[in-house]
């Protein structure tokens, strides 16, 4: 992936993240990939009422299903009745990555979560994590070496 120029970055808006993903999980690989919603959904995701916590996503029958994702419905929609705000939704990528993922899912017993949800270029777009999770110990050295880091800044901001 190459940087994204001032243009582009003036496109994209952050509308949601999941920062539990970084302590329950070592992120392996990244991958970018659109999501298939309705109207209604898109304007609740852009008015950031989408929630990425408890999602994770699967490979069925050679396409990426986004699951547990829990999007609000939007208020002046017509169809809000009906509305299943955790309905599985299909993730867009290409097929070669579909192909990847699978593998390293079934092989290698790793997961793949969802990490942040934001605009580029008017799309809704999903972050997507392969990462393998943590043990206790790990997540406890990771919390260590935080406190180190921080304790190591302010010392240097006050010397």
């Amino acid at each position: 992936m190459s940087k994204p120029t001032e243009k582009e970055k003036a496109f994209e808006s952050h509308l949601a993240s999941n920062r539990q993903a970084f302590h329950q999980y070592e992120i392996l690989e990244k991958f970018e990939a659109g999501i298939v919603l309705t109207g209604a959904e898109v304007k609740s995701c852009r008015a950031k009422q989408i929630n990425l916590k408890p999602a994770y996503a699967s490979v069925e029958s050679g396409r990426v299903i986004l699951k547990k994702c829990h999007i609000s419905p939007y208020q002046k929609a017509i169809d809000a009745s009906t509305y299943e705000p955790e309905r599985p939704r299909q993730l867009l990528l290409n097929a070669k990555e579909i192909v990847h993922l699978d593998r390293q899912l079934s092989e290698q017993g790793l997961t793949l979560v969802p990490l942040n949800c934001y605009l580029k270029k008017g799309k809704v777009k999903i972050e997507l994590g392969l990462g393998k999770g943590k043990k206790v110990h790990d997540k406890r050295q990771d919390l260590k070496k935080k406190s180190q880091d921080r304790e190591i800044s302010r010392h240097f901001r006050k010397g």
